[in-house]
């Protein structure tokens, strides 16, 4: 079992590989980059990660948390094959800590970091392992959308993708998510 803090919620369904799950309050450090989707999320690990390891107006070390979450900052053309492979802009994130606070965090170094707290919320969510290729974000994204109509819960926003290990880690042992917010 990982050491790694993931984020607060409460399962409110479970059906299969796809749960409705309420959220805690949680605090992001974030950072919006460009480029593919792949190279965006490489990019955004960097940035944050650097910040975490210390770079930030007091030089403090922030622990590591899981996932790693990437949101397209453009419109997501559901109808579109490949719908997230022509996407050029993204908000890629890491959860802090809850032992830190938006007055207890220092301040990120780099102007292209942010932090932001976000309100309690509500998701449906698909999780799924392997590799976190395009086509296979797209079927499981497409899986979750449909879930979510059957089942009459309004989504609102892009998905966000959550990628919980390191790249070492084996496919079939990775954890992945794909988050779509809810609306009440």
């Amino acid at each position: 079992m990982s050491r790694i803090e993931n984020p607060k919620y409460r399962v409110e369904k479970a059906d299969g590989a796809i749960e409705i799950r309420d959220y805690a309050p949680l605090i992001v450090a974030e950072a919006k980059v460009k480029g593919e989707r792949r190279a965006a999320i490489n990019e955004g690990f960097r940035l944050i990660a650097g910040y975490i390891f210390g770079a930030n107006n007091k030089s403090a070390k922030i622990a590591m948390t899981a996932p790693v979450q990437q949101m397209p900052d453009e419109p997501v053309d559901p109808e579109s094959p490949g719908r997230f492979r022509d996407l050029e802009s993204w908000t890629v994130s890491f959860v802090m800590p809850r032992s830190w606070t938006l007055e207890t965090l220092p301040r990120p170094n780099d102007s292209r970091i942010s932090l932001r707290p976000v309100p309690g919320k509500r998701f449906v969510v698909i999780r799924y392992s392997g590799l976190a290729h395009a086509d296979k974000i797209d079927r499981k994204t497409a899986e979750l959308e449909g879930y979510a109509a059957k089942h009459a819960l309004r989504a609102s926003g892009p998905p966000l993708l959550a990628f919980y290990n390191p790249p070492w880690t084996p496919p079939f042992m990775r954890r992945n998510e794909i988050m779509l917010e809810l609306d009440g």
